[in-house]
């Protein structure tokens, strides 16, 4: 795929609105989870992004019709004439791999080629696999992809090592349908998550949620087809307020609701933002300045791993010291050294700082983050290597001294919702090329 470039120059404080759709991680799930249903889906307030057309080609490939209307989707399950996610689809997003558990109900058997997705870190499948085996399934792990084969899918107990988002969705999408009862332990609570747990309740499935981030599903014998409206998503609501108070302006966010970013909006407001919110929208601004702060990501309800790092560029604009330790993924902060050649004054540490010691302590992954401010970032030449971080870098391209060239700009695309018209939208000259 050829890199899409944006020409950026900074026009001052960005002001206005921004609507925010269903989350990318959210939708794609949901589609997956319309090809168990007996009759068609409906998801609605759908995003416009490159997750969701990927999404929708394997499902076609996989005997699934979507039909997009607006932000409506309507995906009708068919008869999977080959169990066989096409290897055109390697290494392009994880979605396949939440696609064995549907297909082993569906035909008994599946292949599904190596997942990919952003380069933040090590994701391994294993937890997805022994989860499958531990259902029943024979599962095979090959050079290009994963084979597995189950005439029955049996409900068990699952321990998840670490509260993996993925692969709580895996141990659902299998769980549904399954004989008898499953329950995982220490599953992930992220809001997808719910959203994804009522959906298939709203399909038919039997599932409660315990004390001590336990789920606990009764398998049925089908499920039907099911409507919902996504609520927006909360890593794109935060980017946006974070945008505008970057640049000293104020950005109100319409459509994501509080309870999605009570952490985020307390981290903010501890630096010094101020907040208007309404039952439909909440604004940032920051007219005294900003304070440096100290924080940690973690799994929900913590701090997301996908709001730091609009939160680092932040950091370069408060008036001090700031400290950031990421504990979800061990490459998240592989984007600094484009935020520092653009005149950001960040130190990168395989230690663990501000917060308690992580999973990555004592390796040598690059995980904490010490933030000097205010930096004068200047406009630069940098290549996104990914979704978060190419948003980071609009961002910092947005208050820099001089015009940016940003290359790799269709990972943005794959994730935020018409990215383009929103900046401009907010007052930023910004030319696609």
């Amino acid at each position: 795929m050829t890199d899409k470039v944006w020409e950026i120059e900074p026009s001052g404080p960005l002001r206005g609105d921004v609507t925010v759709r269903g989350a990318k991680n959210a939708v794609s799930k949901h589609m997956v989870a319309a090809m168990l249903g007996d009759g068609p889906s409906v998801i609605r307030n759908a995003p416009d992004v490159g997750e969701v057309e990927i999404t929708a080609a394997m499902l076609e490939a996989l005997g699934t019709g979507v039909e997009r209307n607006g932000d409506q989707l309507k995906l009708t399950p068919g008869p999977v004439a080959e169990p066989n996610v096409p290897r055109a689809f390697t290494g392009l997003n994880r979605i396949p791999i939440l696609m064995l558990g549907p297909l082993l109900h569906r035909a008994g058997e599946a292949f599904v080629p190596m997942v990919g997705g952003d380069p933040i870190g090590r994701r391994p499948v294993d937890f997805h696999v022994d989860a499958l085996r531990a259902f029943g399934a024979e599962v095979e792990i090959a050079e290009d992809g994963i084979h597995a084969r189950a005439s029955r899918l049996r409900g068990t107990r699952i321990e998840l090592p670490y509260p993996s988002v993925g692969a709580t969705e895996t141990v659902l999408l299998a769980a549904v349908l399954a004989e008898g009862k499953t329950v995982i332990r220490n599953a992930a609570t992220e809001p997808e998550i719910i959203e994804l747990a009522l959906f298939l309740q709203r399909m038919g499935a039997g599932i409660s949620f315990a004390p001590d981030r336990r789920i606990v599903v009764e398998g049925v014998e089908r499920l039907n087809g099911a409507e919902t409206t996504l609520a927006g998503d909360r890593i794109e609501a935060f980017s946006y307020l974070v945008a505008g108070l970057v640049t000293r302006g104020e950005v109100r966010v319409h459509g994501c609701p509080q309870d999605r970013l009570v952490t985020a909006i307390t981290t903010l407001a501890r630096m010094g933002a101020r907040f208007e919110i309404t039952d439909d929208w909440i604004m940032a601004s920051a007219p005294q300045g900003l304070r440096p702060a100290a924080v940690q990501t973690d799994t929900h309800p913590g701090f997301a791993t996908d709001w730091q790092t609009p939160l680092m560029v932040l950091f370069t604009q408060a008036d001090g010291m700031s400290v950031l330790h990421e504990t979800v993924y061990e490459n998240r902060l592989a984007y600094v050294p484009a935020l520092q050649s653009m005149g950001a004054e960040i130190e990168v540490y395989d230690t663990c700082l501000g917060g308690p010691a992580c999973r990555y302590h004592d390796t040598s992954a690059l995980h904490s983050a010490v933030v000097r401010g205010v930096s004068k970032l200047r406009g630069g030449d940098v290549t996104m290597p990914d979704i978060r971080a190419g948003f980071s870098a609009v961002l910092a391209a947005a208050v820099a001294e001089g015009p940016s060239t940003l290359r790799g700009v269709q990972h943005i695309e794959r994730g935020y919702h018409r990215p383009v018209e929103q900046f401009q939208d907010l007052g930023l000259t910004l030319r696609p090329r």
